[in-house]
C-alpha cells in the first residue's frame, strides 16, 4: 500500500520513473534522427549523381552529339544549343526527384508531440519557437484533484527519530 512506503522510497520511485522516461525520449529522438538521416543521405546521393552526370555529359557526350547533328546538316551553334538544353532538362529532372525525396522527411513529429505531452501549459512556453509553433497543441483535460493522503498525513503515524532513541 502507498501509505506504508516511506518518503525516500517514493522519491526513489519517482526518480527511477523520470530516468526511464528521459531515456525513452532520447531513444525515440535517436530513432527519428536516424530515419531522417537516411533520407537526407539518399537525397544527397541523388543530387551528387545529377551533378556528376551533368558534368560528364556536358563535357564529353555533348561534343559527340553536337558534331553528329552538324553532320546531319544543322548549323554548329544550333547543334550545340540542342545538346545543352537536353542535358539541362536531364539535370533538372534528377534535382526534382531529389527534392521530392527530401519533402517526405518527418521532422521528429513523434518526439515533438511527446515533449508537448510531458509539460503543462507553463512549460510549453519554454519550448523553442520552432517546436511550439510547428503544430497546434490540443487542449489537455485538467487532471482530477488529488484526494489521497498528504505526505504529512502518511508520515504522521511514524514515530520521530529523536523520540525512538
Amino acid at each position: 500500500m502507498p501509505e506504508d512506503e516511506s518518503l525516500g522510497a517514493l522519491v526513489a520511485q519517482a526518480s527511477h520513473h523520470i530516468s526511464t522516461l528521459v531515456r525513452s525520449e532520447i531513444e525515440l529522438a535517436k530513432a527519428e534522427l536516424k530515419f531522417d538521416a537516411k533520407r537526407v543521405g539518399m537525397a544527397a546521393g541523388l543530387f551528387g549523381a545529377a551533378a556528376f552526370i551533368g558534368h560528364l555529359c556536358l563535357i564529353l557526350a555533348s561534343f559527340a552529339i553536337a558534331y553528329a547533328l552538324v553532320a546531319v546538316g544543322l548549323a554548329t551553334w544550333l547543334a550545340f544549343t540542342i545538346v545543352t538544353v537536353f542535358y539541362l532538362l536531364m539535370a533538372g529532372l534528377l534535382i526534382f526527384i531529389g527534392y521530392r525525396r527530401l519533402k517526405g522527411l518527418t521532422g521528429m513529429k513523434r518526439t515533438r508531440r511527446s515533449l508537448r505531452g510531458l509539460g503543462g501549459p507553463e512549460e510549453a512556453e519554454e519550448l523553442p519557437e520552432e517546436i511550439s509553433a510547428a503544430t497546434p497543441r490540443p487542449a489537455a483535460p485538467a487532471p482530477p484533484p488529488y484526494t489521497g493522503p498528504t505526505a504529512g498525513q502518511v508520515g504522521a503515524h511514524r514515530e520521530s527519530v529523536s523520540d525512538a532513541g
